[in-house]
């Protein structure tokens, strides 16, 4: 990469971190203050599931507009929604209002829907013969955001006397001010500018088995991670753990996220993006036999380092994948379709989450996901060898 196109994927990397810090902020807190603020225990997690719901429905304008005007307006959009929905919560938390609460993670959620087509952006800038290094290093973004965004969790629990987490959420604005500041100073040209040939229909290009295994998987590998992710720190209080070991947990499950970033991609590069995939699905059901095997501490903390893990694998073989099966003028329309697939996806998991805890526990609801990963693991077992046959000379 020259030195303008590592500028632009350092830029990318930092505004993940700040992005993810405080998306992880919410991911430790939400669900605990959920269930305080909730009418009904079994809501517990529906601000986790607004936001992931946020994601999804942000995806598609959040393509359109990057389509019309640029990545740099679209992601700076972002990052104000960002800011704008730190504030509704802060609010929220000050009312004790939870339906406020859950509008203002729609609004985090949506700045993450922005956010995602970082790592898209920085295969731009990078270009495509170093698309899954690109990609790991704006993913490995997350590393700062396993211990930034729990600890401001913490550090900002009563920072305003008499306002439980209010300090909180208004240290969450800062994050996403910051990354408004950062993403002002991203060069990258306008997408329309880049774009050559005719784009085929997205029924043609929905055709693709690769495509279609690549948002399959990614999908899988997201809903997984975050619908087990949502309900531990209501398992880890559930089975009368110390509230103090859900940050913990919780951060070491975005370090297995986000760690293996750092060589995730030379190992897509060797092995290709199917295998790294079909490892992310073996890691994902090893975190299912982790979690069965008992409620203690470490019990939760070694299955959510597997599950961070896993997610890396899946999440960024699938995408890596993706960027295959399309060409320059299709870019857009494909990463729209896979983001609101992934985050639909993700979206009905995180809903079904605090059902499932609150009627049926910790164990079936870790026994639910094991379907699809087996599902998952076959149809990338069988593109990858599609895939060798198709390149393998006659």
């Amino acid at each position: 990469m020259n030195p303008s196109s590592r500028g632009n994927v350092l830029i990318l990397a930092l505004g993940q971190a700040l992005m993810l810090s405080a998306i992880v902020l919410s991911m430790t807190l939400a669900a605990i203050l959920g269930a305080m603020l909730a009418p009904d225990k079994g809501l517990a997690t529906l601000p986790v599931a607004a936001m992931v719901i946020g994601t999804a429905v942000a995806s598609l304008p959040a393509g359109m507009l990057m389509r019309r005007f640029g990545r740099r307006p679209g992601f700076l959009i972002g990052a104000l929604l960002g800011i704008g929905g730190s504030l509704l919560c802060a609010f929220a938390l000050h009312q004790s209002d939870f339906a406020v609460f859950v509008v203002g993670h729609v609004l985090l959620g949506s700045y993450q829907g922005f956010a995602n087509y970082y790592r898209f952006a920085a295969v731009e800038a990078a270009g495509s013969d170093h698309a899954g290094k690109a990609i790991s290093l704006v993913v490995a973004g997350g590393v700062v955001a396993a211990f930034l965004g729990p600890q401001i969790g913490l550090w900002g629990r009563d920072w305003i006397a008499g306002e439980l987490f209010v300090g909180a959420y208004l240290a969450q604005a800062g994050l996403s001010l910051a990354a408004l500041l950062l993403l002002t100073r991203l060069s990258l040209p306008k997408v329309a500018t880049v774009h050559a040939g005719t784009p085929r229909p997205l029924r043609v290009l929905l055709r693709q088995p690769d495509l279609r295994v690549a948002i399959f998987g990614a999908a899988t590998g997201y809903a997984v991670m975050i619908m087990v992710m949502t309900a531990t720190p209501l398992a880890i209080l559930g089975c009368g753990l110390p509230g103090s070991n859900v940050t913990p947990v919780i951060q070491w499950h975005v370090v297995g996220m986000f760690a293996p970033s750092f060589f995730t991609g030379a190992l897509i590069e060797r092995y290709g993006a199917p295998r790294i995939m079909q490892a992310g699905f073996v890691l994902l059901l090893g975190n299912v036999v982790l979690a069965l095997s008992g409620v203690e501490f470490l019990h939760f903390l070694s299955a959510l380092v597997l599950l961070g893990v896993g997610w890396n694998f899946a999440f960024i073989g699938g995408t890596a994948l993706l960027t295959r099966t399309y060409q320059p003028a299709e870019r857009l329309k494909v990463q729209a379709v896979n983001e609101f697939a992934v985050f639909g996806f993700a979206a009905l998991a995180t809903l079904s989450a605090g059902w499932l805890y609150d009627r049926f526990g910790w164990s079936t609801l870790n026994l639910s996901v094991i379907p699809i990963l087996l599902a998952a693991l076959i149809a990338s077992i069988v593109i990858e060898r599609r895939l060798h046959r198709v390149v393998a000379p006659a």
